[in-house]
């Protein structure tokens, strides 16, 4: 009987799995499964407590749903990923592993230990590597010139016409292959901090329910909804994508069997759109690897001289930049390790087109403790933010953090809820709170705006117009 191993990496699922379906397809193997922890490279990658604890209970789950379908999920910790080579080498020898089957992974220290894999596996083992976390792959939409696209908007018109011409597969689950046991007392060396699971349930199965109640109707609300953070208009799912709980071929198909017309630009198309967006970050990571090395897209911009106070990025972080949005954005980030995406571009540009702060630092503190974590989704934002970037915002356009807030949460419901300090503060005055203190000679248990920000702006402008030159 020969041996299939499937290596489990951020595809933590049994369903629409290509590398678990691939193993399972001949009935007479037995299939065992592997996943390697890595802390010493999971601290370099600073990765969030809270996305460590969410891995460690979808492995757990994870091993429960394959012990059922008689596959044993093995758990191993190695220092990085240099020695998991080396791992997966040796398990492979000693459980006479004849076939490994893995799914991609497409940063460059990911692609760096596929390689030494393969070199260390070559005539020893056969190999099998797919394209799952994805719709479509890498290089698969280009220009006419067979180039990566820079811009978002023709990237994302040449992948719905490749979606039209047929859809990417989902597979089932294995089928039951008899029932195993799974040791389920197994830990790891790194930092690993509880989440909310009303927030974030955990398990595949209520992974799959979340989406399903998503695009039942919210997902058609999504375009009106989808800005405004004290509403829950966003679907919550990326946390599972980034790990792999869900797959993006189970988005898309779920989301078209409710709305069948998104792809044509009808209900439902503003979240797809999401997804795409996630396509092209991942796309471009791949065409140009440096930006999984924290390397600008546009060059001329790491001539920017950033301010290195580090009074103000801590203000930034703890929520105590005495702009209320901002704030409330932060401190929502800083106690459950997810932030409403709307936020996530307006505390991004506070950072960089107000205090003039590297986005590298920005980037890497969202890192350290996003529950969603995912360095090409990260980076391109941030890039998207500080003006860096492919297809990414002019530099001269920088949000004014009062009138962000003051359109997307009017009443102050997002911000009351995060900053209780500034409860007393009537609805219309909640984003100037010092404006109506002094107006009322009161004093607020809340500090003062660490920048002006119209003279911030100017500054920007600037240094942006410098380095330009």
């Amino acid at each position: 009987m020969s041996t299939h191993l499937v290596w489990f990496r951020n595809d933590l699922r049994v369903h629409d799995n290509y590398a678990l379906h691939a193993a399972c397809r001949s009935p007479d193997a037995k299939v065992i499964g592997i996943f390697v922890v890595t802390p010493e490279q999971w601290h370099q990658h600073v990765m969030a407590p809270k996305q460590a604890e969410f891995i460690f209970e979808h492995l757990q789950a994870l091993g429960h749903a394959l012990a059922g379908r008689g596959i044993e999920l093995h758990i191993r910790q190695v220092a990085d990923f240099t020695a998991s080579v080396a791992c997966i080498k040796d398990f492979c020898a000693e459980q006479n592993v004849g076939a490994l089957f893995y799914n991609y992974q497409y940063e460059v220290n990911e692609r760096a230990r596929d390689a030494a894999m393969e070199k260390a596996l070559e005539g020893k083992v056969t190999l099998q590597g797919f394209d799952d976390s994805l719709l479509l792959a890498p290089g698969s939409v280009t220009t006419g010139n067979q180039e990566m696209y820079k811009v978002f908007t023709p990237f994302s018109k040449a992948f719905i016409r490749r979606l039209q011409e047929g859809l990417p597969e989902c597979v089932p689950a294995p089928k039951a292959r008899g029932e195993v046991h799974f040791n389920e007392h197994f830990d790891f060396d790194v930092p690993r901090e509880a989440f909310d699971r009303d927030i974030f349930p955990a398990g595949e199965q209520e992974a799959i329910g979340m989406l399903r109640k998503f695009c039942l109707q919210p997902a058609a609300d999504y375009q009106e909804q989808r800005d405004f953070p004290a509403i829950e208009g966003t679907s919550r799912l990326s946390p599972y994508l980034a790990i792999g709980v869900l797959s993006p071929r189970q988005c898309l198909h779920r989301l078209l069997k409710e709305h069948p017309k998104a792809l044509e630009g009808e209900a439902g198309a503003t979240w797809l759109n999401e997804l795409i967006w996630r396509e092209f970050y991942r796309h471009l990571i791949v065409a140009y690897p440096k930006l999984c090395r924290h390397r600008p897209f546009i060059a001329w911009t790491d001539n920017v001289r950033w301010s290195e106070d580090e009074a103000l990025l801590e203000a930034w972080k703890q929520g105590k930049t005495g702009y209320p949005i901002v704030d409330a954005a932060m401190r929502q980030l800083n106690t459950t390790g997810w932030m409403h995406n709307r936020l996530r571009m307006v505390v991004a540009s506070f950072l960089v087109k107000d205090l003039l702060i590297d986005w590298r630092h920005g980037e890497r503190y969202f890192m350290s403790r996003l529950i969603d974590g995912d360095l090409a989704a990260n980076n391109g934002g941030w890039q998207w933010a500080a003006s860096t970037g492919t297809d990414a915002a002019p530099y001269f356009r920088i949000f004014n953090p009062t009138t962000q807030g003051e359109r997307f949460d009017a009443d102050g419901r997002f911000i009351r809820h995060w900053l209780p300090e500034l409860q007393q503060v009537p609805g219309k005055h909640i984003h100037s709170p010092w404006d109506w203190a002094a107006k009322q000679k009161r004093t607020l248990d809340y500090p003062r705006p660490i920048v002006d920000h119209k003279q911030a702006r100017l500054k920007t402008l600037a240094a942006y117009e410098a380095a330009r030159k």
